[in-house]
């Protein structure tokens, strides 16, 4: 397989392969992994928007007291 970079992106990546005394490959394998298991931002910007509106709805409370209360509840 033949990737291509530009020339200061692939000093950047042998530079911290050299550090992390690893492989160009292994240190690539790592970043496209990480990569690829992000989440989508439009699917987090959309669960933050269904807490909002969740939260907006829900009135008043003492944080304090919900987690007493689960606390209390699990004993």
């Amino acid at each position: 397989m033949m990737v291509s970079l530009p020339d200061d992106v692939l000093e950047r990546v042998d530079a911290e392969a050299r550090r992390r005394s690893t492989s160009r490959s292994a240190l690539l394998t790592l970043a496209a992994r990480r990569e690829l298991d992000r989440r989508d931002p439009a699917v987090v910007e959309a669960a933050i928007a269904r807490s909002r509106e969740r939260f907006r709805t829900a009135g008043a409370f003492e944080s304090a007291d919900l987690v007493r209360a689960d606390r209390d509840a699990r004993r």
